[in-house]
């Protein structure tokens, strides 16, 4: 996990310019990074390095004796740089695993150098050999990019947002700052002057699709066939594989645990993995929460059946409630229900920078998505709805629970690690017959839970625990983190700024004091901007006002078991 930032064609002084980019200093801190481009004087990398591998050349931009013409600035993992190289016969000059990028480009282009990587990944890839520029972002868009590119070619390129939106300009203020798209990469011609004309903008890879770099994975070919003990088998398979693929770290592990299915489950796998291959250090698993809420609870069950060094973070209402504006400045948005799922995962990710050494936090994100978690599911009026609606909420991850998962996480300088968005994991997935991944018997994720049924890796009762939703798991049962949330915010705002709402923010208007409360507090950092959210997360097929699963009527909690 790092940051990374590039303008090309700046008309002003790089030298103010770079102020911009140590506003994402808290994505990399063991070392920072301002480098010109030879021949381009008004073109520059900034590079926050995190250092989870190779201490000694890791920095960057990535640049190698055999291509001294490439540039690369890269932010994530790539799980097959090894099985890439001797594919290829790659002849590599550092251990970092970004340096495929380079290689696979040399030999086959930026087509084929972003459907070969098996990882998370956004980058910046400098050809001045070709006068080209390259950006791409992965499948799901685990790593964030930010861009933006002015009419006469100015671009600016960031992890996040919050390094784009002061540069300067000639033309004007640069206005029109936007996430790059998952899945795509784009070409752009680069001028003697150094600004930029795009080229193309080109989908690589749809969630639904297998994935190139199949080819040279570790599990080779599965059984084909949909009967019930072929498909739980694969699953599990691959979500082994998963796990396995991500333990690449010279740092050491951790692993956030509501005590939900999808997290227990990762750090049931870790654990045994990490056993496998003889890491020497205990799991360090992380809950949140307040006193005996249900997901400090069940976590406690999960780690002592596990045997994991757990710890608790005990959430005190006025922790959470200081927390919510540093959480929306680190966020960049006003979604609701994201801001509430977020003040818990950052006031553990900050637990966890502070009194711990753990760096490399694996977590469950993207399984409600993928296997149809989400309570509003069991409304789905049929199979293929309810597929479709998970491929939706798929491609729309970025701005939700993976725009959560990162901000929290990297606010504190952590790495995040996501098995269940395994590019091949989801993609078989996916291609399993509809009607076998609805919710059934009243239980959502039916047939991830069945396919884990024999295995004793977690308790029968964790492994068929019903959702929580996150912001609701870490309060206490009698009442839950968006009421209290609800409760704070009702003194914070008047009922007539709520009457007038519509009329100061016309886009998105907030409908309770809960969201105008987020959006005032998103406006003040980042004015104008509120077309990051095209629309806030709801559920579907239900007459819902508020995103929680509380509000539903399908929802059970433990009390009601």
């Amino acid at each position: 996990m790092c940051g990374i930032w590039a303008l090309f064609g700046s008309d002003e002084c790089l030298s103010v310019q770079c102020l911009s980019a140590m506003k994402i200093a808290h994505r990399g801190p063991d070392a920072f990074r301002f480098e010109n481009v030879n021949g381009f004087t008004n073109c520059c990398f900034g590079f926050h390095r995190l250092a989870v591998v190779d201490q000694l050349y890791g920095m960057q931009p990535i640049r190698v004796k055999k291509f001294p013409y490439l540039w690369l600035c890269y932010n994530g993992e790539i799980y097959n740089f090894k099985q890439l190289q001797k594919q290829f016969g790659f002849d590599y000059q550092t251990l970092v695993d970004g340096e495929v990028i380079l290689h696979l480009y040399n030999r086959g282009g930026i087509e084929q150098t972003a459907s070969m990587l098996d990882g998370v990944f956004a980058f910046i890839l400098l050809d001045t050999a070709n006068r080209k520029v390259f950006l791409a972002r992965d499948t799901y868009g685990v790593r964030p990019l930010f861009k933006v590119l002015t009419d006469d070619g100015f671009l600016g390129v960031c992890s996040e947002a919050k390094g784009l939106i002061n540069l300067k300009h000639s033309t004007s203020l640069c206005s029109k700052v936007e996430p790059f798209l998952p899945g795509h990469y784009e070409v752009l011609d680069l001028k003697p002057s150094g600004k930029v004309a795009s080229v193309e903008l080109v989908k690589f890879h749809s969630c639904k699709d297998e994935p190139l770099h199949v080819a040279c994975d570790t599990v080779e070919a599965l059984p084909s066939g949909f009967d019930i003990d072929t498909v739980k088998s694969n699953i599990r398979i691959l979500f082994e594989n998963a796990v396995r693929k991500r333990l690449m770290a010279h740092r050491r592990i951790g692993c956030l645990l509501s005590g939900g299915l999808d997290s227990s489950l990762v750090a049931a796998v870790l654990l045994k993995l990490m056993k496998e291959i003889n890491i020497n250090y205990p799991l360090q698993t992380f809950a949140i929460g307040m006193e005996n809420s249900p997901d400090l609870l069940a976590a406690r069950k999960v780690a002592a059946h596990i045997g994991s060094e757990h710890h608790e973070v005990i959430l005190n209402t006025e922790e959470g409630i200081q927390a919510i504006e540093e959480v929306i400045f680190s966020l960049e948005t006003y979604d609701i229900t994201t801001i509430r799922a977020s003040i818990g995962m950052y006031l553990v990710s900050k637990y966890i920078r502070k009194k711990t050494d753990s760096v490399v936090i694996f977590s469950g994100e993207g399984s409600d998505e993928l296997t149809q978690g989400y309570i509003y599911f069991h409304k789905a009026p049929s199979p293929e709805e309810a597929a479709e609606e998970s491929e939706r909420l798929l491609k729309e991850l970025y701005l939700f629970d993976v725009l959560r998962a990162d901000r929290t996480t990297a606010a504190h300088g952590l790495e995040l690690r996501v098995p269940f968005l395994d590019h091949r994991f989801t993609s078989y997935y996916l291609s399993l017959p509809a009607e076998l991944r609805i919710p059934k018997n009243g239980i959502e994720k039916y047939l991830l839970r069945l396919s884990f049924e024999d295995s004793n890796i977690l308790p029968k009762e964790i492994l068929w625990r019903p959702k929580e939703a996150f912001s609701d798991g870490i309060a206490s049962v009698k009442k839950s983190w968006f009421s209290i949330l609800q409760d704070y915010i009702d003194q914070q705002v008047d009922d007539l700024l709520l009457e007038k709402a519509a009329e100061k923010y016309p886009f998105n208007s907030p409908k309770t004091k809960e969201s105008y409360y987020y959006r005032q507090i998103f406006e003040k950092h980042y004015p104008g901007r509120s077309s990051w959210l095209p629309h806030y997360w709801m559920p579907r097929w239900v007459k819902a006002t508020d995103p929680s699963a509380r509000t539903l009527k399908h929802y059970k909690s433990a009390t009601q078991e």
